[in-house]
């Protein structure tokens, strides 16, 4: 009894220690609102003013949860976000009932299935496709669905890792992004492409210039198939990399060639190229100096500059050409960018890409040079899209950070990312094992790629580099389809091709400004 009499006891005093903490807190925040002069809400209504800011930050978390429907969430909605958790851990990725797609949103893309598919003996996987054929070192390109552009140092060492071998064990190329290469991605063994950024992360000298010496250094690995130029990015065109203070320690330091303790900004464009002939003698130098495929990455703002660029290429020979282009759409997502370029600057890419490919094409150079499509792009129906519209290969982040994990929790720029991916924090980056995350990203890649094949033969062809934009309607303002072809003719590159765009009242004007005759 008398336990129990002393335990009540104790209880009662911490309750009321506890509650009379809470008053003396409540008054302190109450003088504190009641005489700071920074916000007006606290000012006016001293604690309670300061919900405001919680419930702010909460609601993020309240709208992906609980209130957001499946399909209402940006940048990407739930049903997404659970294919790719599905697609990731191989789990089937089937549906019940019905569809709770909105199908009558202008701008959605519908496949034309095929009434005589071909049987399962009359199909097969996508076959490998060389970039770079003049080089001395060609790259036999073996997937249609790669990783896209992520710094170490804007992701962290286990989510580089656990990408690195997930990509190898997938067969699909990962690019390093812009911040230089690192141990971790060598070590998963993958193919790489090396991102040259308006900086020269990793290939700069001292002064920030760009280094033969360490772009041989680079090419030297074998892991390293080709090099990307990036002008631009969908996230933040107009604007370079930045990476955080915060974010760089030693080894970033390292790797990067840049100072600690300060932002790591990359200019706005490569400080060199003043126009499209220096672009063109960058790419020229960098392939010479390496021996490898040279490829560029750029977020178009309009198509007209890219006359000039095609019309130049076609008065340098075609061996200037860049081995490819990734277009990058300006829904493109980045660690960090200000909010007006990430919302209001750039193509989108279902209008760069479509733009783009029709240059090539008219240009007479749909062998030589490879079109990247780059930008919001996670699951098959985006990918096939793409393809359709003459993409020959198609790259993802954020499909493949989904794989690792990510909540789109949105705090890649804080370094307090939960799941491991965007932090250095090493009580943070322990949820992320690599050995049980580069399996996912390895099914993840075969999920997509493998239905992407299952779309192809629906529409009635082999494989998915045969789709055509014929095989694929969009859905008009009224709610009605239109063939895609109806709306954005596409154009061979051979003879025949370019006599039917003679005819084309459309194509007439681009033959005339790109110089073809």
């Amino acid at each position: 009894m008398g336990f129990a009499y002393n335990a009540i006891e104790v209880m009662a005093f911490v309750f009321v220690s506890v509650i009379g903490l809470l008053m003396l807190t409540a008054v302190v925040l109450f003088f504190v609102d009641r005489f700071q002069t920074g916000d007006a809400i606290r000012r006016n209504y001293p604690v309670i003013g300061r919900f405001r800011n919680i419930f702010t930050e909460l609601g993020e978390f309240f709208r992906q949860y609980f209130f957001a429907m499946d399909r209402e969430e940006m940048p990407f909605n739930r049903a997404q976000r659970n294919w790719v958790y599905n697609a990731s851990e191989a789990k089937g990725n089937t549906v019940a009932f019905g569809s709770t797609r909105n199908l009558n949103i202008p701008g959605t893309p519908i496949f034309m299935n095929a009434p005589f598919p071909p049987l399962d003996n009359q199909f097969g996987a996508t076959e490998p496709l060389v970039i770079g054929p003049t080089c001395r070192q060609p790259y036999s390109a073996p997937s249609i669905f790669n990783i896209s552009g992520m710094s170490y140092g804007a992701i962290s060492k286990p989510a580089v890792l656990a990408l690195s071998k997930g990509a190898k064990a997938a067969g699909v190329w990962m690019n390093t992004g812009e911040g230089g290469l690192s141990p971790y991605h060598l070590e998963g063994g993958a193919d790489i492409v090396f991102q040259i950024g308006t900086a020269k992360f990793g290939v700069r000298d001292a002064e920030g210039n760009l280094s033969d010496d360490k772009l041989r250094e680079v090419a030297a690995h074998p892991q390293v198939k080709m090099f990307e130029v990036k002008l631009s990015q969908g996230a933040k065109p107009g604007k370079g990399g930045i990476l955080p203070a915060a974010k760089i320690d030693a080894e970033i330091s390292q790797i990067r060639g840049v100072p600690m303790g300060m932002d790591a900004i990359s200019p706005n464009r490569h400080r060199e190229v003043d126009d499209f002939d220096g672009l063109l003698d960058l790419i020229a130098h960098v392939r010479e100096v390496t021996g490898k495929p040279v490829g560029i990455k750029t977020c178009m703002g309009s198509a007209d500059p890219w006359f000039d660029f095609f019309r130049r290429i076609r008065e340098r020979a075609d061996d200037s050409a860049p081995d490819f282009i990734t277009v990058d759409g300006g829904e493109g997502g980045t660690g960090a960018a200000p909010m007006p370029l990430i919302d209001l600057v750039g193509l989108p890419l279902r209008e760069a890409l479509i733009r783009m490919v029709d240059l090539r094409d008219l240009s007479g150079l749909r062998d030589r040079i490879r079109i990247v499509a780059s930008g919001k792009l996670v699951a098959p129906g985006d990918v096939a899209w793409a393809i359709c519209l003459g993409a020959d290969f198609i790259t993802s982040a954020r499909g493949f950070m989904f794989s690792l994990g990510c909540i789109q929790a949105l705090k890649c720029n804080k370094n307090t990312c939960p799941t491991g991916i965007t932090t250095h924090i090493p009580s943070l980056q322990k949820g992320l094992v690599v050995h049980e995350k580069e399996k996912r990203v390895a099914a993840y890649a075969r999920s997509v790629i493998n239905e992407v094949e299952t779309i192809a033969h629906s529409v009635g062809v082999p494989e998915p580099r045969l789709m055509r934009r014929r095989h694929v309607r969009i859905v008009c303002d009224d709610g009605t389809s239109v063939q895609m072809d109806d709306l954005y003719p596409s154009v061979k590159s051979d003879a025949e091709g370019l006599d039917r765009a003679r005819g084309n009242r459309q194509f007439e004007d681009g033959l005339r400004r790109l110089g073809v005759v």
